[in-house]
């Protein structure tokens, strides 16, 4: 985004704020930011200090892909689970949303906080709701609101230590930050497009990752054609190539070419430039051809290898930056991928594969020195095709997302809910009580037309009545979330916890069993 002209303006009075994506504003929030290495150090261990911590749950990204989401403003009731904070008796929430949140699914997380009762959090969390159900981000929404802004501000306690938590941090979610002069847990926007397809290539190869082959930094149609010209002459037996936008979402920035046709051409080049429009298979539904093309104009992106073999996974492994340097390893995940295209995420299984999920740590932090030494901090995640050859795995890297993820919210809700951690070395995920091991599937993306009309009512009477719920006793259970999308669009989320991986995948069948019959 272009930087405006660095000066300063003055709201009703009050003290005076930089224009909004000036040069000023980018400076006063690296100051602002400054307080988070301070609050990381002396408020985040303390679970008895004061402090608010306001949630923007905004995908703030490009709003055409984003439309194609079914149900998208209610994907940020995903970090819902943030409500979870507050079984810190002193912590106080602000959740904005969009639209306003149905009472029942506040109740539905708050009944899931372990030691402390509903009345004690209701008095510390605030809901706010920009009444906006359009398919704009949240943060553009909000900072349209001087109104809302005051009241975020108004909110937060004189004695307490705040910051904002977002699902991903661009110009406007610095805006805001600015505007409310507290500092967010996540990366400054100006590093942002360090992590994009391209430059995520290059700190793959930085790193000696085995990346995929293929090229970085294209923006034409032309660049393309050139790009999927020369992969096929380096390698005749390839099928499929990547086409990826530098900055997609759940597979929705990416298209698959097909050279199916090609074996005899003698041109090549000329055989891909007439077909390049009708064998280029997007992935995001109903975003035509040229849409694509003007958005890998303006955005840029690369081509690269569809990875293939007999025996393939996606797993993926989630890091931390903290602010004061330290690099952690947070979770590993098997994902689970689906659409024509096999581009799209539907699920995944914690922790990966014991086979390789330390390996993928491994990798992670390799990726993770590499972004620090850029001055990058807060979570990402690093997704990988692997394919198992006769020596063992082979991992390749294919994305780094500087933001949270669809596995971040089901890993927190298990960790919130069992105060656990995951062990790195041995790929498996340890509860408070020391000696259980716990797994989960989880899924944004559980859906049938049949499930349209049942309110978020239906859904928690549903689950009481056929024991669909999670046991703080037996830390076994189902969790649900994206519940508000449930009567419209007939799609939810959920994340089954279990002892076994096949006993987390039996609650799953369970869910779809008894969704089935009973709507």
């Amino acid at each position: 985004m272009a930087i405006a002209k660095d000066n300063i303006h003055a709201t009703n009075g009050k003290p005076e704020l930089p224009v909004r994506d000036s040069v000023a504003e980018a400076v006063q929030f690296k100051k602002i930011q400054k307080r988070l290495t301070q609050q990381f150090e002396n408020i985040f261990p303390d679970k008895l200090a004061p402090k608010t911590v306001v949630i923007i749950p905004s995908l703030t990204m490009d709003e055409e892909i984003l439309s194609k989401v079914t149900g998208v403003n209610h994907y940020e009731e995903r970090l819902l689970c943030m409500l979870m904070l507050l079984r810190m008796p002193r912590t106080n929430v602000i959740f904005i949303s969009s639209e306003t949140i149905d009472p029942i699914i506040i109740d539905y997380y708050l009944h899931l906080l372990p030691g402390i009762t509903g009345y004690h959090a209701k008095r510390r969390l605030t809901l706010l709701s920009c009444h906006d159900a359009s398919a704009r981000p949240l943060t553009e929404k909000i900072l349209e609101r001087p109104r809302l802004i005051q009241r975020i501000k108004d909110c937060i306690p004189s004695d307490h230590e705040a910051h904002m938590s977002c699902f991903i941090v661009t110009e406007k979610e610095r805006s805001l930050a600015v505007e409310l002069q507290i500092p967010i847990y996540g990366c400054d926007p100006d590093l942002y497009d360090i992590a994009n397809k391209s430059n995520g290539r290059k700190i793959f190869k930085e790193c000696g990752l085995p990346v995929p082959p293929g090229f970085e930094d294209l923006h034409s149609e032309e660049d393309i054609i050139e790009g999927l010209t020369k992969l096929k002459q380096q390698n005749p037996a390839l099928r499929k190539a990547v086409v990826k936008i530098n900055d997609g979402f759940s597979g929705d920035g990416n298209a698959i070419f097909s050279y199916k046709g090609s074996e005899k051409v003698i041109d090549l080049r000329s055989w891909i430039k007439e077909r390049i429009a009708s064998q280029l298979k997007l992935v995001a539904t109903d975003l035509s051809y040229p849409s694509f093309l003007e958005k890998y104009k303006s955005m840029g992106g690369i081509v690269e290898e569809f990875v293939e073999g007999l025996e393939k996974e996606s797993p993926s492994v989630q890091c931390r930056i903290t602010p004061l340097g330290k690099l952690e390893v947070i979770s590993t995940h098997d994902q689970e991928l689906g659409g024509e295209s096999g581009q799209v995420y539907f699920g995944a299984h914690f922790p990966a594969s014991v086979e390789y999920a330390a390996e993928l740590g491994h990798l992670g932090l390799k990726v993770a020195e590499v972004l620090k030494s850029n001055g990058v901090i807060g979570r990402f995640g690093v997704d990988f095709i692997s394919v198992k050859e006769k020596d063992g795995w082979v991992h390749y890297p294919i994305e780094i997302n500087l933001r949270k993820g669809g596995t971040t919210h089901p890993f927190l809700m298990l960790q919130f809910l069992t105060d656990g951690k995951y062990n790195t070395e041995e790929g498996k995920y340890y509860t408070s009580k020391g000696h259980l091991v716990r797994y989960y599937f989880c899924s944004d993306n559980l859906k049938s037309e049949a499930y349209r009309g049942l309110l978020p009512h239906d859904l928690i009477d549903i689950a009481m009545l056929n024991n669909l719920h999670y046991d703080g006793t037996s830390q076994e259970g189902v969790m649900f979330h994206l519940i508000g999308a449930l009567s419209q669009y007939g799609k939810l989320g959920v994340v089954c916890v279990g002892s076994t991986p096949q006993r987390a995948r039996e609650y799953y069948a369970k869910i779809v069993t008894v969704l089935e019959k009973e709507s």
